[in-house]
């Protein structure tokens, strides 16, 4: 590998491009170069950070990072007594002399990030895989994931839940697809890109809906905040201003979605019960939710309901497939207008982290208490690793689940 040119057309260069693109952490970049370069940060390694990664896009990197992954490539490179690049050693000398190392994290700063998901092989004849075999999502993120900006962070499970949709294109496309807390935007651009026949994303916070706006138009979609507004654009999207405590049933009615998806949307306890009340009335054509219910209101019993690995009586890890995985999903039926104006046969798919089994419990429970009914499909319907390159992105934490009306 060291001894030929390298170029982003060689996996492990694209890889390495890619992570920087998407902002990994510098000991993953470094990790990357090493591979590059059969075990070493080479002068050809070097040349192709430079040509590629750097020169290329120097005006779309954050600069503060841009510095820290030079001082890490610099330091390797010493460590292991080879000759550093002159363009590498003037740049970092440049950012030296013009940044602060307090200016990685000031406030809530917006940072450019790209998302890149690489097709394997195989993956040729997905409708959704670009001849290129690369599909990249530029967007405006957050740095301060922790520190109340966390609509406008890249979260695992959007990224699993953006691998799922790719890898199974079928199961949206032509589909009216609403996603719940759509923070960045980057299930809507994937759900466009299958061509959901509609895809409306919702935020509670305006200045996350405001970034999501922005992000749709770095990605070459056209956006709509009117639901009455009908149109065949298939780049259009639509955003709404969605506060699940304050959302009528009203504005809920005119969604008539297909498949509604979240990605991490089960954290906060407080918010349970005004998103099961939204689940609930999207799903269950039948029996209509109060307008504005919470636990208490609703005399929901909140015991556990998932233990020794069981979610409803399901068990977690059980093996399968895409198949099954069409098996499970509602009967449709031609006559299926209700006095809500729904389909019959309505889908949610929501990815998660489960980071305290208490909330998670608490939202199985409302779910029951809502006539509605949740399935573990984390392993029967896996997605193809197509950030291999994301190192920090941790796919075995997240799990997938379907919940429809009993």
């Amino acid at each position: 590998m060291a001894d030929q040119e390298l170029h982003p057309s060689i996996p492990s260069c694209l890889h390495l491009l890619s992570a920087l693109l998407s902002m990994e952490p510098t000991d993953s970049l470094i990790a990357l170069a090493r591979v590059c370069g059969g075990g070493l940060v080479t002068e050809e390694v070097q040349r192709f950070v430079w040509d590629h990664c750097i020169a290329k896009d120097a005006g779309k990197l954050h600069a503060p990072y841009l510095k820290k992954f030079l001082k890490k490539l610099i330091s390797e490179v010493e460590l292991n007594h080879g000759d550093v690049l002159d363009e590498l050693y003037e740049l970092y000398a440049h950012f030296m002399a013009s940044l602060k190392d307090s200016d990685f994290e000031k406030g809530n700063a917006r940072v450019f990030k790209c998302i890149s998901f690489l097709f394997p092989d195989g993956c040729s004849k997905l409708s959704s895989c670009p001849k290129s075999r690369k599909l990249m999502a530029p967007l405006q993120c957050s740095l301060n994931m922790l520190e109340g900006d966390t609509g406008c962070s890249v979260w695992p499970s959007s990224l699993f839940l953006s691998e799922c949709i790719l890898s199974f294109p079928e199961l949206f496309s032509n589909k009216s697809c609403f996603e719940v807390g759509s923070g960045v935007g980057l299930v809507g651009i994937c759900l466009a890109h299958v061509k959901a026949s509609k895809v409306i994303l919702s935020d509670g916070d305006l200045s996350t809906l405001a970034n999501m706006k922005v992000n749709l138009g770095l990605n070459h979609f056209s956006v709509e905040t009117d639901m009455s507004e009908t149109t065949e654009d298939p780049n259009m999207v639509k955003c709404l201003h969605m506060p699940w405590e304050s959302v009528s049933e009203s504005e809920l009615q005119n969604l008539k979605p297909d498949i509604i998806l979240g990605a991490d949307v089960i954290y906060d306890p407080v918010c349970l019960p005004h998103l099961v009340r939204i689940l609930a009335f999207l799903l269950n054509p039948k029996k209509l939710y109060p307008e504005k219910g919470s636990g208490n209101h609703l005399g929901l019993s909140l015991e556990s309901k998932c233990t020794d690995g069981k979610v409803n009586g399901t068990h977690q890890g059980s093996a399968g497939n895409g198949d099954k995985f069409q098996a499970f999903l509602p009967k449709r039926t031609e006559n299926s207008a209700t006095n809500a104006g729904l389909k019959k046969g309505s889908m949610a798919f929501i990815a998660t982290v489960i980071r305290k089994i208490e909330t998670f419990n608490k939202f199985c429970a409302l779910l029951d208490s809502a006539n509605l009914t949740i399935k573990d499909l984390t392993d029967s319907l896996r997605p193809f690793n197509l950030l291999p390159h994301m190192h920090s992105y941790d796919r075995t934490g997240v799990r997938l689940f379907a919940i429809s009306c009993k």
